[in-house]
């Protein structure tokens, strides 16, 4: 009989599309524990400097289905896992960064486009079926097609 692998959780580090020293890279959690950032500030950076990116929780399955959708497209967007303590800040961060209260409601995955807030899962996959996402991928300057 074959003995189990102990699991040890390592953050895989990879590096996004864009060389920054000041962002986190893809695939590492937004805010870790430890790092008293700003999450309007960070969201805002993050947003102003893709084309495409999706904010997600870390390990969701969600969040994997919009970045395969989007990279059957074309599209190779950088995910940014947050912890799940984080949620709350992220989202009202999402929200303000739009022009929002910061009191609406929003779920993870979020997706910005553009640098404007898209919307989740249900917003990408029923623009996808409608035939409109990729004109609007091929505007936000994520397609070159």
């Amino acid at each position: 009989m074959h003995q189990a692998i102990p699991y040890a959780y390592r953050t895989l580090v990879t590096p996004t599309t864009r060389a920054t020293r000041d962002l986190p890279v893809a695939g590492a959690t937004l805010f870790p524990n430890g790092m008293n950032m700003d999450p309007s500030n960070t969201v805002i950076k993050l947003v102003s400097e893709n084309a495409v990116i999706i904010i997600g929780q870390r390990g969701c399955c969600m969040c994997h289905v919009v970045q395969r959708l989007l990279q059957s497209l074309g599209v190779n967007p950088p995910v940014h896992e947050i912890d799940e303590h984080h949620e709350t800040a992220v989202v009202a961060a999402c929200l303000l960064s739009q022009g929002g209260k910061g009191g609406g409601t929003m779920q993870l995955p979020v997706v910005f486009v553009g640098g404007k807030l898209f919307g989740g899962l249900e917003k990408v996959i029923a623009t996808h079926i409608s035939g409109e996402l990729v004109p609007i991928l091929k505007d936000a300057g994520a397609l070159w097609l």
